[in-house]
């Protein structure tokens, strides 16, 4: 099917909205966000995966064939990545009917910084917006043994599509939004903020099994908290909610212009 040009936010009264993740169908942060989203638009429909898919980032299932399972009205699972669900939503499950925005999470955990790029939460985001949809990704940052805060979130989400009304994205951008860890009547404000970088340190954990055999743990990049005013990172730190326009097109216009004066 054939790439659409972007439409603005459409009041989401009236829309029908169709809702993924990465976490799978089962997760809290995806219930929330159904449960709110329930409330406040026409309709909704939920095609998220079956199973846990965190970290997937744009993967595509093409190896082996995809099931639909339908769990009930509007509610079905895909047995792959969060990219094949909003694939398989707008390609199939909702084909004669497709949906009007793509919102995707909430994600157990920020992603924010360098993290954006490996996130499922983000890809599903980024796939509708390939497919001419506009679409945010959600998440719900937290910290570590903490518990996390979705009422923030499902606080939030009526506000922030409320302010979205009528608001145009280009084709090629999605929006990612990052609540903070703090409770729905402690967030700061909203920040229209920029991608910042993540801390690198020891990301592969490596151990033994009973029988002496090694293997080895990936650990997740530690946020740093020196992260300049305006970055995403900062922002959430901080107690704000943010809000970072991303593009598909991840041409370094820069550089681009650099290497012509070495490639004439």
């Amino acid at each position: 099917f054939s790439h659409m040009s972007t439409h603005p936010f459409m009041d989401i009264s009236k829309a029908r909205v169709l809702i993924s993740n990465d976490d799978g169908i089962h997760a809290p942060g995806l219930k929330a966000l159904e449960k709110v989203v329930r409330s406040i638009a026409r309709e909704v429909w939920v095609v998220a995966p079956a199973d846990e898919q965190s970290a997937a980032s744009h993967a595509l299932t093409v190896r082996r064939p995809l099931r639909i399972n339908k769990l009930g009205p509007k509610r079905f699972t895909v047995d792959g990545t969060p990219t094949d669900c909003v694939l398989m939503a707008i390609g199939e499950i909702m084909r004669d009917n497709p949906p009007d925005m793509v919102l995707s999470g909430i994600n157990r955990g920020g992603n924010l910084g360098d993290d954006v790029t490996y996130s499922g939460t983000i890809a599903a985001a980024m796939e509708a917006t390939i497919l001419g949809i506009p679409a945010i990704a959600f998440s719900q940052y937290f910290e570590s043994g903490g518990p996390l805060k979705w009422a923030t979130g499902t606080q939030w989400v009526p506000k922030i599509m409320k302010k979205l009304k009528g608001f145009s994205l280009p084709d090629n951008a999605l929006l990612n939004i990052n609540f903070p860890n703090v409770s729905a009547d402690k967030v700061k404000g909203i920040d229209i903020t920029r991608q910042g970088a993540c801390k690198f340190t020891d990301l592969i954990r490596e151990n033994s099994d009973p029988r002496g055999y090694p293997y080895y743990w990936i650990n997740f990049s530690e946020h740093d908290p020196r992260n300049p005013k305006g970055t995403d990172l900062a922002s959430v730190l901080g107690g704000s909610i943010s809000i970072t326009p991303l593009s598909v097109d991840l041409t370094d216009r820069k550089t681009a212009k650099s290497l012509k004066t070495i490639f004439p």
